[in-house]
């Protein structure tokens, strides 16, 4: 048996062009293999860590889903806002350690425009408790100032010093400019891989004044307050979309989520839910994404044991001789399926392995590129438990596939090997 071993290596490597052509495929259909599996896993985490550390996020009374829509990934919009009386009093509450207040509504080319205040940058915070970092700049000052989502100064190739006009209302068609109120960049978020990349950040008072002169979504006819004047009005919200709470303990959460919900003490009903469970049931909303990934991931096994049963297959045909050969020198049927199958498993086997490999080189080398461009963080890495059971079960799937050839070589005659074609 181990004469025979010794004659497949030769025989191998005397292939070894072609061999090393079909290694070549396995390790770049492994590698592509773990590549979508932690590409899926990082884009679920990335969207289940769109927000880290807030406890509750509250707003009018809706349902969660929506409420985590537009509050956290700025989509759609709210039916009903909540006071700005209720916000001041759900942050004065004795369980309550900071709010961050949020204000929707107007747009720039498309990206939303969210409202806020200083606490926004002091509190937020994504990931794994990741907190907002400015790329460039600093932080809005001033009315008509503005910080930039990483993805909003990439792709409209703003830089610090620009001055930008918002629109009112959502969407980019047929939208009314606040023109005669522009913006000046003053900072850039480092980018997040969170709809905070595709936001445009403005103060709260910014939001009342262009619309000092507007009503019911519309500019007053004969009425323009020019920008200069409007810090002689009063700019306190009269109404915001949402609040993001933290709490001082957060064994306090389901007794104020329940006070929210009773609306003691609160002029319009509100409901305050918790970002976990809202992420995880929007997640069955949206999930389908997650499914195609993994539809791409069986497509890329099956296209890669296709590739190695085909190119077993192909080979036999220049091999028919040898085979007969060894089945001369006292090899049988047996010990020629045998080799066969063991051949594809070994090839299958050093392709995973190399694929690996592979990843986690590209992921040394790409890896910052992917995180600055599209805020997909890839880690090089070793694989993880649930990544080393696909490996198997492909090894395994290569194996099973490997017996096809092998069953082929095992039914040709030594007289089929040795006889000449004409």
């Amino acid at each position: 048996m181990s004469f025979l071993f010794r004659l497949a290596a030769r025989s191998a490597w005397n292939r070894r062009y072609t061999l090393g052509l079909m290694l070549l495929a396995i390790a770049l259909s492994s590698a592509m293999l773990l590549g979508i599996e932690r590409v899926r896993h990082e884009v679920r985490d990335s969207f289940s860590q769109s927000v880290s550390g807030t406890d509750l996020v509250v707003g009018a009374r809706t349902s969660p889903v929506q409420l985590m829509l537009y509050a956290i990934f700025r989509i759609g919009g709210a039916t009903n806002n909540m006071g700005w009386d209720s916000a001041q009093k759900l942050a004065k509450n004795p369980a309550v350690a900071w709010t961050i207040p949020l204000s929707l509504g107007d747009s720039h080319r498309g990206f939303p425009v969210l409202a806020t205040n200083g606490d926004y940058f002091k509190h937020f915070h994504y990931g794994d408790g990741q907190p907002l970092q400015l790329g460039e700049g600093r932080v809005f000052g001033s009315v008509f100032e503005t910080v930039l989502g990483a993805e909003v100064a990439q792709r409209l190739h703003y830089k610090l010093g620009d001055r930008i006009v918002l629109s009112h209302g959502m969407g980019s068609l047929h939208l009314t400019d606040h023109a005669d109120k522009p913006f000046t960049v003053t900072g850039i978020l480092a980018r997040t891989g969170t709809p905070v990349d595709r936001t445009v950040h403005i103060g709260l008072d910014a939001m009342e004044a262009i619309h000092l002169d507007w009503e019911g979504g519309a500019p007053l006819p004969g009425v323009h307050i020019p920008a200069e004047f409007v810090k002689k009005f009063n700019l306190t919200p009269t109404s915001i979309t949402a609040v993001l709470v933290g709490l001082k303990s957060r064994a306090r959460v389901f007794a104020l989520q329940r006070e929210i919900a009773s609306g003691q003490g609160y002029k319009e009903p509100l409901m305050a839910v918790l970002p976990g469970v809202a992420l995880d049931e929007l997640w069955q909303v949206v999930g389908i994404g997650e499914n195609a990934l993994l539809v791409v991931s069986g497509m890329v096994v099956i296209v890669g044991l296709a590739g190695l049963v085909s190119a077993i297959l192909a080979s036999l045909g220049e091999r028919r001789r040898e085979l007969a050969v060894l089945r001369s020198v006292g090899a049988r049927p047996g010990d020629v399926f045998l080799l066969l199958a063991l051949e594809g498993l070994a090839v299958m086997l050093a392709g995973v392995v190399l694929g690996a490999v592979l990843l986690t080189l590209a992921l040394f080398a790409l890896g910052p590129f992917l995180s600055a461009q599209f805020g997909v963080t890839l880690h090089p890495a070793l694989p993880a438990a649930g990544e080393l059971q696909l490996l198997g079960w492909t090894v395994l799937a290569g194996f099973v596939a490997s017996l096809l050839p092998g069953l082929r070589a095992y039914r040709l005659s030594l007289a089929d090997g040795l006889t000449p074609r004409i």
